[in-house]
């Protein structure tokens, strides 16, 4: 880390020529354009993530049973280990079980739902227009509506509805 700061320092401020740092520093050129190129050293980087040969076939599969699962109870879900057990048994997997753990790891991080905490602060309301149907005398009709709430409020919702055409 020191050398490439002290590297970058002395090209970049015109101290050192690029021709001069390689040959000084001992680096190849392709080294000295990504040293120029980041302020700290970038690290590793993957430029595609790598095949999964034995669980591609099966990612399918493993996607609808834990797509299932979305409707099923919370006790009733499968867990990485019956999956595991279950593409051994009627699919015929034959790679190892971290593999699975994995894919149903990642999937569960992609497919979570994201939600946002509200505030609301005394006195402050929300409030929401528009238009429903309701049942008037055995009749669908369509009714505009009006909802206000006030959240931090033991008071829960006001609702006012005006039935006519008009609304």
């Amino acid at each position: 880390m020191q050398q490439w700061t002290e590297v970058r320092r002395r090209v970049l401020t015109g101290e050192l020529s690029k021709r001069a740092a390689c040959r000084e520093y001992d680096l190849s050129w392709a080294t000295l354009e990504r040293m120029l190129a980041h302020a700290e050293p970038p690290g590793y980087r993957m430029r595609e993530p790598r095949q999964k040969r034995k669980l591609d076939p099966f990612l399918p599969i493993i996607h609808e049973m834990l797509e299932a699962d979305k409707k099923a109870p919370q006790k009733q879900r499968h867990t990485a280990t019956r999956i595991f057990h279950r593409l051994q048994e009627e699919h015929g997997y034959d790679g190892g079980y971290t593999s699975i753990r994995n894919a149903v790891r990642q999937w569960h991080e992609t497919s979570q739902e994201v939600f946002l905490p509200l505030s609301h602060p005394p006195g402050e309301a929300q409030v929401d227009f528009g238009h429903g149907y309701v049942d008037v005398a055995g009749e669908r009709v369509q009714a505009a509506l009006f909802v206000i709430s006030f959240r931090n409020n033991r008071v829960a919702n006001y609702t006012e509805s005006a039935i006519g055409k008009e609304s």
